[in-house]
């Protein structure tokens, strides 16, 4: 996101005083302007955010679309309470996007609706119906209206389970806005609920039974997504792996080929290039593909992260990755960045049997036998091993739960509750796949926060964009195992446009081996940074575990490792707290 916006709450921070006239100053300065005034607040968005006026009810921070990609530019007027505003623009419309809305009756109150694919930033910080709502926490640190404060018991969480996007943010008193939540503030009330579900496109009478129809629902949505988000920059930079998902984004970007910029990683690594699948991309495309280089010989554990950031989530590889895509883009002049980021979770990769249980369970044994054999040739196994694994599925219940790890954690301070997400309000009788699937969409809610291309340029996610989330939920996880191939539907959805290497492409290299490199060469320097930090100082981390864990060395194939590099991207995030994050 490349513009900023700051919503300011109750009468303290909007009564006309010298201290809002202060505020006043300061947002002007910073190229911030008010766009929208009510009775309890103020909209302040920098001028290079689009907004969009909701006539006589409220402002559109961002960007909306019709359901076929078409912006939508004149103010929108629509009628009713603002539960039917945000259900009228879930439902006819989508972008990326936070809406607000006054309310009709008292205007006092307003409601937010964040659209569901998370696009634009929102966290708040709101205690007796003062307070504020904004897409940078380093915003609100200038004005004076926050400080910096770690929350250590959501640092617990979220090292006990990882990867868990929560409402709790890691700063204190500072809360998250989830995708597709709406909020509520009346006076000192504030509520929040959920008005997108992914529960609600895997019902029985939303699912398809067709996967030819399927997969022409997804690559209309996908086309259309991907159109609509390139559509308002000059110059865009695609970052294209080779694999599947962002080889589908880079051919639907084939209308558009004049401001497209195709590059790929090129990392140290022995067996893991990928430009000889992304060249048949581009070379169908009749582009060219440039080599964006990535060195990890000088990794730092401690380094910047971005002023926004309210929770751990950028690791010390991720950010000499970050770095070599923002210099790309410098090279390149993009305006911003596309991504096939998400591909594998909403293209339902799934690695456990629960498809084939999903098919016997909705569909009957014929179904479920035919899914059993589609599992064996896609892992490589004995049809009697993929059974055996099946029956398993299908007589466990499904539950709502979420890998725990408390390697390397004080017992005494590990988290002890799952945080509750909303999308894990599954219905009773839901399918073991579709619980699963929609687990891995919850994960996916941290690619934002792990990809930042520097504060001038967008990222796009076309994949996780809510058409594209609804048109993928709807197809049974069963017939994403189609013939034995993995992402089946999204295969056959984009036959006619992949060159045939990578169509029939089922695996990528892997860089786990040069990550364990990394960590043997700066063990050393690894132990000192987590025994001398604020991890250990807060008492969060099992401190002779972790010693034991240092004298040992690692076993071949032995990944343990990656929970070191789970508690530096924590430990670096804490530090970082105190020294005003650029």
């Amino acid at each position: 996101m490349k513009g900023r916006y700051i919503i300011l709450l109750g009468e303290r921070l909007n009564r006309g005083s010298e201290y809002t006239l202060q505020l006043d100053r300061v947002l002007h300065a910073a190229g911030m302007i008010c766009k929208f005034e009510s009775a309890s607040a103020r909209i302040f968005a920098s001028t290079d955010e689009p907004t969009l006026a909701l006539v006589g009810r409220g402002l559109l921070i961002g960007q909306i679309f019709t359901r076929d990609g078409r912006p939508i530019a004149r103010p929108l007027d629509i009628e009713g309470t603002a539960d039917d505003l945000s259900d009228r623009l879930l439902q006819d419309t989508w972008g990326n996007y936070l809406a607000v809305f006054r309310d009709r009756h008292d205007h006092s109150a307003i409601t937010l609706l964040r659209d569901p694919s998370g696009a634009v930033p929102c966290v708040y910080s709101i205690a007796g119906g003062e307070g504020f709502i904004t897409s940078d926490i380093g915003l609100a640190a200038e004005l004076g209206l926050y400080r910096r404060e770690v929350n250590w018991q959501a640092i617990a969480h979220g090292l006990t389970f990882p990867y868990l996007k929560a409402a709790r943010t890691a700063l204190r008193h500072v809360k998250e806005l989830l995708p597709g939540n709406v909020l509520t503030c009346r006076g000192s009330d504030v509520s929040v609920r959920s008005a997108w579900s992914p529960w609600s496109f895997v019902e029985a009478g939303v699912r398809h039974a067709d996967p030819t129809v399927a997969a022409a629902e997804i690559r209309a949505a996908v086309s259309n997504a991907v159109r609509a988000l390139s559509a308002g920059d000059d110059n865009l930079l695609v970052e294209l792996s080779g694999g599947l998902d962002s080889s589908i984004v880079a051919t639907c970007l084939r209308d558009a080929l004049q401001r497209a910029t195709f590059c790929t990683l090129v990392m140290p690594v022995a067996g893991t290039d990928e430009r000889p699948y992304a060249r048949l991309v581009t070379e169908a495309l009749g582009q060219e593909n440039f080599s964006v280089e990535v060195g990890f010989d000088n990794v730092h554990l401690e380094f910047p992260v971005p002023r926004s950031s309210v929770l751990p989530s950028i690791g010390m590889l991720q950010h000499v990755i970050n770095e070599a895509w923002e210099a790309a883009g410098d090279i390149h002049r993009a305006d911003s960045f596309f991504s096939g980021a998400g591909g594998d979770t909403v293209f339902c990769y799934l690695r456990t049997a629960a498809p084939a249980a999903d098919a016997f369970r909705e569909r009957g044994f014929r179904a479920g036998i035919a899914a059993i054999g589609n599992l064996a040739t896609l892992h490589r196994c004995t049809v009697f091993e993929a059974g055996q694994l099946t029956l398993k599925k299908v007589l466990r219940r499904p539950t709502v739960t979420w890998n725990e790890d408390r390697t390397l954690l004080n017992p005494a301070c590990a988290a002890t509750t799952l945080e509750h997400h909303p999308w894990m309000d599954a219905p009773s009788g839901a399918l073991t796949g579709d619980h699963e699937k929609i687990r891995d969409l919850i994960g996916n809610q941290l690619f934002r926060d792990a990809g930042p291309r520097g504060p001038a340029r967008s990222i796009h996610f076309p994949l996780l964009s809510q058409p594209v989330m609804e048109a993928c939920l709807k197809v049974p996880t069963w017939m994403w195992i189609a013939d034995g191939q993995n992402r089946a539907v999204a295969r056959q959805a984009f036959a006619d446009h992949l060159p045939r290497g990578v169509l029939d492409r089922h695996s990528k290299g892997s860089y786990t081996g040069h990550m364990a490199g990394v960590y043997t060469r700066n063990k050393a320097k690894i132990r000192e940074f987590l025994e001398e930090g604020q991890l250990c100082a807060h008492d969060l981390l099992d401190r002779p575990a972790l010693a034991r864990f240092f004298a040992n060395d690692l076993g071949s194939r032995d990944l343990s490792f990656l929970r070191i590099f789970e508690l530096c991207t924590a430990e670096n995030w804490t530090r970082q707290q105190s020294h005003d994050p650029a």
